[in-house]
Order: structure tokens, then C-alpha cells, then sequence
């Protein structure tokens, strides 16, 4: 299905097995002494197991004050890089060391300082950095070589330098974060001399015939900063200093576009990649929105790149390269671009001392490969579950997949449960597909789902079920609200499946993640709506969504003309439009319908019912607590690895 992805490729002595790149992704999984150990190597040699060609994985030259990523500016550090890169060698796939200086550096005195080529002030971490001296440059580049020796010491493949993110290389190197008047500022040769230092140091330390990659801002999308134009230059000029690979980057952490988000189409910088490969000779990487098999494969066929750079999509699914080469598509479980990952080790850099480690959202098994979770049951159970959304499917997964006889009552026509919506609003459509590769999985791992069957405690009593699983989800939540009734106020469901239709000036009760959208697809959508307000009681709208993507959210709905209200209590809706209390004073905003987006409420009295239907019950998902996907998929995972 995929012939470009899955030719082998020749990087001066180090051949891959197919164009699968997994890119360098920061995870928290090493030791709290810095040190490689048992939890990364397993996560990185499950995805070499996956089928990837090539894995990133970085590391840091110089000691920066935090654990999450692992160091390698000691030789104390080479042991455990050493079982890293075997563990991935014996999967068959090849290894890359990313030398990765971040925002932090320790020079002296233990402690960690944020610096920079010049005093510009740090944005994400809103501080005005110290600028780095000559000779703490010189200091550098000599770590840089050190570290290189003891990469190639622990046994990679290869070598890779990162120069993006808003991190310290890419500042010296663009304008926008490199204002020095010495001979590491002012013109580009200037602006390029600590990096071309380093690869200096590094070939010194390596040889010539080491390859050698760098992972380049090709679009910094920062005024001032360097577009693709500037970088197919400084492309050029790194072929001719040796380097053997280009791996696109782009944009700063600071920049005022996303490029981690649903709302991006799939491969949405690869035409940056395509120009880079227009100017050097050299194999260079596509990445970012990257997420299947049929992007990556478009990409190739067209030129766009040699390699494919897959980061997060592997830590949804390890075995995604596999998959694709057997023809499995419909059991990938897609990466759905949430940014939670993202979030939570990008929060590291405000607080060192915070233990981070990441997660995925639809992936309740990263970070715990090696726990060997999925041992066969020493018992094999007869294990009924009610209700197919996201729960109840990975529950039936992961019994499965144990050995247990699992049986799914669905009362819909198809499972999904509230994915089925959450897939409705613009750019969620990955959501729909995570709701397939969720039943197709459970399916395969060897649990019979019913649909269209809505089960009570009397037919799950008359099957001797050994074990009950209660997934019932939950149902929309109708505020006591004088006038909630009325003709004109509808469920936020109702709109986004279509079974409602409002017009004119809409409020939106709800501020959350629901009604946010709702807002947003009703002003994408143009089909009769004239105006779009919001109203949250709280103090801040959609909370739930990941901090590294919530403000290019609501910069968006501002941009469609959505006006949302904080701190703003409906009192009462009336057949002119609504009665709102902003802290204590009452006023009165018109509106043609009303929509209710105030969350979900579980029923408990339903889950009661079915108590007793077997000698082991148990709840999970919505029903327990109206949630988000993350804990719905972790609970059924976690009940499914116990029973």
C-alpha cells in the first residue's frame, strides 16, 4: 500500500529499513539522576519494535538543571546510552543521538540560568535572559565535541543537532533573537559561527564519516525571524560543512501560530521540506501534523522529502509503521493532535523542580512498556461490558487481550458514544477515526460487540457473566434555569449532530470545551446565524484544553466574531433571548435561540440497578464522572489489565 514509505534509504554508512523517522520527543522518562534507564529504553525499543526506520532521541551536552531528557555531558552517562541503542538496534531499527540545549544552562555554581545571544526578551518564559559570553560559547562548542565522542561511544547510528524551537542555537542563528555586535552576531557567517563551531568539534570528535544530521527552524514564523528563503542558504552552507541530513523545524515555542494542532491540516509544512530538498543535496526530513500513512506516503510520491518525521503519532501508536506495512490502517490508533503531551513537559520550564513525565491521551500504555501490563489472566472470565463509547472499548481491548471472553452491549447503531459528536465540531475529525481504530481494536484483540442492543440487569443476569463492567457514559446536563424549556433552547448534541437547527443570534450557555466549539461550528458553518455570544460563569473558557493550544483557539473563535463573556450568570431565558448576571448586575441580551452547553451529568441510579447482575460489577468513564478522553481510555485500560 505504501511503496515510497517502506523503500530503505542510505545515510553514508548507516542504511535504513524504511522512511520512518520517529523525531526527538522530550518525555521525562529518564532517572531523576539524568540517566537512561529501564523506563526510556523500554519506550524507545517498543517503537523501534513498531517498525520505525530511524529514532531521535535527545539528549543533553551540557548539564541543564532538570531530568527530562537524559544527559550526556558525563561519561557517568554512556552505560545506559549504551542498552538504549542496543535495545533499538535488536528491533532492527537504527539510532540517533539529539544534542539538544534548551533554554537552561548551568556554567557555574550549579544553578541553572536562562540565557541567550542577546538581551530579547523570552516570551514562554516571560524573563529577560542572560547573555552568554564569549567565552562560555568556547565552553560550549567543547561540550558539544565531548558529548559527541561519548555518543558514538554508546553505540548510535548517528548524530543530530537542534537548531529550533526558540531554543538557544536557533537564537544565535536567526535575527530576531541575535543582536550581538561581536563575531557571533551581525551577519549571517556571524550568526552561523557557534553552530558551524560545533560541527567542527563534533567531526573532530566523530570523524568525517559519522552522519551527522541537524534539525533546522526552516520557518521561524517570528518577525524578523528567518523564513525558508533565508534557510535554504544556511541549508547549503551546513552540506558543505558535512552534514549529512536536514530535519525541518518549525516555528519558535513563542510563535503566533500553532503548529501542533487539530487545526492544522496533515503534512501542513511539508512544502517547506520540499524546498530545502529543492537546495541541498542532501536527504532531508518532512515533519510536524504528520499522523498517517497516507500523508506520508503523498508526501514522498511527490518529492516533498526523503524521510517522513512521525513524533507524536508514534507515541499513540508505537506499532503504526507495522501496521501500515501490513495493511492494517484500521487498527491505528491515530494521534488526535490534542497537545497534551506537549503541555505537560513545556511546563518544566517555568518550574525545574517539577517532576514531569508525558502522556497520550489515547495511549494509556505509554510510558509503562516495560510492565508487562497485558500478561495473560491466570483465570479466564466470562466479562460483559454495557455502553461502547471510550471506556467501555478499551476495557474490551485490554481483557481481550488477556485471555478473558468479552462480550460489548452497545444501544446505539454504532459505538463511539460521545466521540460520535466530539467528532462534529471543525477540525475533530480525527476523533471519528480514533472512535473506529477503538472498536476495530477490541475487535480484533477478540471481544464480540452487539450494537443496537441495550442491555438491563436482566439480560446480563441471564448470561452468568463472571464480571460486569458498567461503561454507561453520561447524558447532557439541564440547568434549572428559569425558561430552559422553552421552544428556542436546544442541546449543544442536538446542533452539532444536526437534529436541531438554530438562526438568527444564538448564546451559547457554556464556556467549556462543548460550547466553544459549538460556537466555532456554527460560524464555520454560515447556514443562518448572524451573531455568536458565549456565556461562562467562570473565570476563564475552555480550561480543559491544552495550554499550548488554547490561546491560538480562542484567538480563532475572536477571529470568526464569537463574543464570549466570563463570569457571566444566566438568570433567565425568555422568548426574547436571555437575563445574565455579570457580578451582580442583571441585564438583558437578545437572542434568537439558546443553546445549552453546561456539561454532562451521570446517573447514578442506572449504574445501582445493575448491582448484583454478577459477582464482580464496576464502573468507569462518564458514568463514574463526566470526564475527557484521556481518563476514560486510562480507566478502561487500567480495569482491563486487573480483572
Amino acid at each position: 500500500m505504501f511503496p515510497h514509505l517502506f523503500t530503505p534509504l542510505q545515510i553514508g554508512k548507516m542504511e535504513l529499513r524504511n522512511r520512518i523517522v520517529m523525531l526527538p520527543m522530550t518525555t521525562g522518562y529518564c532517572e531523576a539522576d539524568e540517566t537512561a534507564g529501564d523506563r526510556i529504553i523500554d519506550f524507545f525499543a517498543e517503537r523501534a519494535k513498531g517498525g520505525a526506520g530511524l529514532i531521535v532521541i535527545p539528549f543533553s551536552p551540557i548539564a541543564a538543571g532538570s531530568p527530562i531528557v537524559p544527559g550526556i555531558f558525563d561519561d557517568r552517562f554512556i552505560p545506559g546510552a549504551q542498552r538504549l541503542s542496543a535495545a533499538i538496534r535488536a528491533q532492527g531499527a537504527k539510532s540517533a543521538c539529539q544534542l539538544i540545549t534548551s533554554y537552561h544552562v548551568i556554567f557555574r555554581d550549579n544553578l541553572p540560568e536562562v540565557v541567550a545571544p542577546s538581551p530579547v526578551p523570552n516570551q514562554m518564559l516571560r524573563v529577560m535572559p542572560r547573555v552568554i559570553t564569549v567565552e562560555e560559547i568556547h565552553f560550549l562548542v567543547e561540550k558539544y565535541g565531548k558529548a559527541a565522542r561519548r555518543v558514538q561511544e554508546a553505540g548510535f547510528d548517528a548524530l543530530e543537532i537542534l537548531v529550533g524551537g526558540g531554543y538557544l542555537l536557533n537564537r544565535f542563528l536567526s535575527p530576531a533573537g541575535n543582536q550581538r555586535d561581536d563575531e557571533y552576531g551581525g551577519i549571517l557567517e556571524n550568526r552561523m559561527r557557534i553552530l558551524l563551531e560545533i560541527i567542527a568539534s563534533v567531526k573532530k570528535a566523530v570523524g568525517d564519516d559519522y552522519p551527522l544530521g541537524i534539525r533546522l527552524n526552516v520557518e521561524e514564523h517570528m518577525p524578523g525571524g528567518h523564513t525558508i528563503e533565508d534557510s535554504k542558504v544556511v541549508a547549503q552552507i551546513l552540506e558543505r560543512a558535512g552534514v549529512n541530513l536536514i530535519n525541518t523545524y518549525t516555528g519558535w515555542h513563542e510563535s503566533p501560530i500553532p503548529t501542533v494542532a487539530s487545526s492544522l491540516p496533515k503534512g501542513a509544512f511539508a512544502h517547506l521540506a520540499e524546498k530545502i530538498r529543492g537546495a541541498v543535496s542532501i536527504p532531508v526530513i518532512a515533519a510536524n501534523r504528520i499522523n498517517d500513512p497516507f500523508i506520508a506516503e503523498k508526501i514522498l510520491a511527490e518529492g516533498k522529502a526523503d524521510l517522513i518525521g512521525m513524533g507524536r503519532a508514534l507515541i499513540a501508536d508505537p506499532d503504526l509503521p507495522n501496521k501500515a506495512r501490513e495493511g492494517r490502517v484500521d487498527e491505528i490508533l491515530p494521534c488526535i493532535a490534542c497537545s497534551n503531551c506537549l503541555s505537560e513537559i513545556l511546563s518544566v520550564y517555568k518550574n525545574l523542580d517539577k517532576a514531569v513525565s508525558a502522556f497520550c491521551t489515547v495511549n494509556a500504555m505509554a510510558g509503562k512498556e516495560g510492565r508487562d501490563l497485558l500478561k495473560p489472566a491466570a483465570t479466564s472470565k466470562k466479562v460483559f461490558i454495557v455502553g461502547g463509547g471510550p471506556a467501555g472499548l478499551e476495557a474490551a481491548r485490554t481483557a481481550a487481550l488477556r485471555g478473558h471472553k468479552v462480550k460489548l452491549f452497545e444501544k446505539e447503531t454504532e459505538t463511539g458514544g460521545w466521540l460520535r459528536v466530539g467528532c462534529l465540531p471543525p477540525h475533530k475529525e480525527e476523533i471519528r477515526t480514533l472512535a473506529n481504530s477503538l472498536a476495530v481494536r477490541a475487535q480484533r484483540a477478540g471481544a464480540e460487540i452487539r450494537c443496537n442492543c441495550e442491555a438491563n440487569p436482566h439480560i446480563i443476569a441471564e448470561g452468568k457473566p463472571d464480571v460486569l463492567v458498567l461503561a454507561l457514559g453520561a447524558s447532557s446536563l439541564v440547568p434549572a434555569i428559569p425558561g430552559v424549556n422553552l421552544p428556542k433552547v436546544v442541546l449543544a448534541e442536538d446542533v452539532l449532530t444536526g437534529r436541531k437547527m438554530v438562526y438568527g443570534s444564538v448564546i451559547v450557555i457554556g464556556g467549556g470545551l462543548v460550547g466553544c466549539e459549538t460556537a466555532e461550528y456554527l460560524m464555520e458553518k454560515d447556514e443562518g446565524v448572524k451573531a455568536v455570544t458565549i456565556l461562562e460563569m467562570l473565570d476563564r473558557l475552555a480550561p480543559t484544553i491544552s495550554p499550548t493550544y488554547r490561546p491560538f483557539f480562542l484567538a480563532r473563535l475572536k477571529k470568526m466574531g464569537v463574543l464570549a463573556e466570563t463570569q457571566a450568570t444566566v438568570e433567565e431565558i425568555t422568548d426574547k433571548g436571555v437575563m445574565v448576571n455579570r457580578k451582580g448586575v442583571s441585564d438583558f441580551i437578545p437572542a434568537d435561540a439558546v443553546i445549552l452547553a453546561v456539561g454532562l451529568k451521570s446517573d447514578q441510579a442506572i449504574a445501582e440497578s445493575f448491582r448484583g447482575a454478577a459477582p464482580e460489577v464496576f464502573s468507569i468513564g462518564d458514568c463514574v464522572k463526566p470526564r475527557m478522553i484521556r481518563e476514560a481510555v486510562e480507566e478502561g485500560f487500567s480495569l482491563g489489565t486487573r480483572i
